[in-house]
C-alpha cells in the first residue's frame, strides 16, 4: 500500500508541479512557491489514490497467501474467512477515521493554501529580477525574456520586448545586449539597449522600424496584487463542521444548501467505504489459481472507479439543480456496501468461489477452446522432401 501511495503521488505531484514551472519560473520566489505547492498538493493527492492503494494492498497480501497456501492452512485449521477478513475489517475502520480527518478538515485548508500560493505567483508582480530564457509577463501590456543573463542581474544578452501603451500603440525591442538599473524610485527600471531594432505600430499607422547602436527605454514595475480571499469561497475549502452548519441553515438559499449537503454526503461516503474493501479483497482474491486474478482485480477497480466516479457525478447533478444532494451521493454508496456485502456473504461457505471466479473459469475456457480450435484450421506444412 505505501508502494502504491508514494509512487501514484510522485507521478501527481511531478505531473501537477511540471505544469505550473513556465508561470514560476517568472518570480524571484519561485522556489518557494514550488515547495508551497508541493506541500499544499500531497493532502489532496493522498486522499485521491488511498482508496486504490488500501484496495491493492489488500488484494497483494491476500493473493500471496492464497498463493502459497497459507489461506488454506488455515481454513483447514479451523480458522473461517470471517476471521482472517476481521483484522483488515479493522484496519478499514482506522484509514476510514483517518480519511474523515484527511477529508474534512487538512484537505479544505490545504486546498485553499494551493489557491492562495498559486494567487500570489499569478500576481506576484515584477520586481526588476529577470530569469534568463523564462518570459516575463506581470502584466497584459509587457513582455520581455532573454537567453542569457550574468550573475549580478544586470547584464542582459538577446533581449526581446513588447510593451503596449494605453493609446494601443504597440512597441517591440530587440538588441544584442542590455543593461538594466533601478530607478530611485523604485518604480521602474531602466533598459539601456545595444545593436538591435525597434518596431513601433500605431492603431492608425503604419508600422515603423528603427535600427539602432544605442537606445534607453523605460519600462513600470509592477507591485505584487493582494491577497488572495477568505477561505470559504468554494464548498471544497469548507470543513466538515462547516457544511453541516451551512447546510442545515435555513438562511441559505435551497440551491446552495444542496451542494453543500452533496460535498458533506460525498466526503462521508468516501470514509465510509473503506472498511468495506476488505470484504470484497479478500473474496476476490481467494479466486481458483486456474483462472489467475487477472480478472477479479479488473472487476473491482471498474466497480471501485465507478463508485468514485458516480460520486463525481451526483455532485454535478446537485449544482446544476437536477438532483438532491441525498440519493445522487448515498445510492451509489448503498450499492458498493451491498457488492463488497454479497460477494463476501457468497465466499463464505466456499472461499474461493464468488461470481467473479465464475466468470474468470468460464472466460479461461472459451478462450482455451478458441485457442484449440484456431489450431485445428491451421493447415498442416507440406512434407519436404530429404535429399538422397
Amino acid at each position: 500500500m505505501a508502494a502504491v501511495l508514494g509512487s501514484t503521488m510522485v507521478v501527481f505531484l511531478l505531473e501537477r508541479l511540471l505544469r505550473s514551472l513556465q508561470l514560476l519560473a517568472q518570480t524571484d520566489r519561485g522556489f518557494d512557491f514550488l515547495v508551497q505547492l508541493a506541500v499544499n498538493l500531497v493532502p489532496h493527492y493522498a486522499g485521491l489514490v488511498l482508496p486504490g492503494g488500501f484496495f491493492i494492498g489488500l488484494f497483494v497480501a491476500v493473493n500471496r497467501l492464497n498463493n502459497s497456501s497459507e489461506i488454506d492452512a488455515l481454513l483447514a485449521g479451523g480458522v473461517s474467512l470471517g476471521r482472517i477478513t476481521a483484522p483488515l475489517v479493522a484496519l478499514g475502520l482506522v484509514f476510514a477515521m483517518l480519511s474523515v480527518l484527511l477529508y474534512g478538515f487538512i484537505q479544505p485548508y490545504t486546498r485553499y493554501g494551493y489557491r492562495a500560493v498559486m494567487h500570489a505567483a499569478r500576481n506576484a508582480g515584477w520586481s526588476g529580477e529577470v530569469k534568463p530564457r523564462a518570459v516575463l509577463s506581470p502584466n497584459a501590456d509587457l513582455i520581455l525574456t532573454a537567453d542569457a543573463v550574468d550573475q549580478t542581474g544586470h547584464q542582459l544578452t538577446r533581449v526581446f520586448i513588447r510593451r503596449v501603451s494605453p493609446g494601443g500603440r504597440e512597441d517591440v525591442f530587440t538588441a544584442q545586449y542590455a543593461e538594466l538599473h533601478k530607478d530611485r524610485d523604485k518604480r521602474s527600471i531602466t533598459l539601456q539597449l545595444v545593436r538591435g531594432q525597434a518596431y513601433t505600430k500605431s492603431p492608425n499607422a503604419s508600422g515603423r522600424l528603427l535600427t539602432f547602436d544605442l537606445l534607453t527605454i523605460r519600462l513600470p514595475l509592477v507591485p505584487a496584487a493582494k491577497l488572495l480571499r477568505a477561505r470559504g469561497g468554494e464548498e471544497n475549502e469548507l470543513t466538515l463542521v462547516e457544511l453541516g452548519r451551512r447546510g442545515l441553515d435555513d438562511k441559505v438559499p435551497a440551491q446552495l444548501r444542496q451542494t453543500v449537503l452533496a460535498e458533506l454526503y460525498s466526503r462521508l461516503a468516501r470514509a465510509l467505504a473503506l472498511p468495506f474493501m476488505p470484504l470484497q479483497a479478500v473474496p476476490f482474491a481467494l479466486t481458483a489459481k486456474r483462472a489467475g486474478s487477472s480478472p477479479a482485480i479488473a472487476i473491482a477497480g471498474v466497480l471501485l472507479f465507478g463508485f468514485q466516479a458516480s460520486l463525481i457525478f451526483g455532485q454535478g447533478l446537485v449544482a446544476s439543480g437536477r438532483a438532491w444532494a441525498l440519493p445522487t451521493q448515498g445510492l451509489p454508496f448503498a450499492i458498493f456496501a451491498a457488492a463488497c456485502v454479497s460477494t463476501f456473504a457468497l465466499s463464505r461457505k466456499r472461499p474461493g468461489e464468488n461470481p467473479v471466479n465464475w466468470l474468470a473459469e468460464r472466460i479461461s475456457d472459451g478462450l482455451a477452446a478458441l485457442i484449440r480450435l484456431v489450431r485445428r484450421r491451421e493447415p498442416e506444412p507440406a512434407p519436404t522432401a530429404r535429399p538422397r
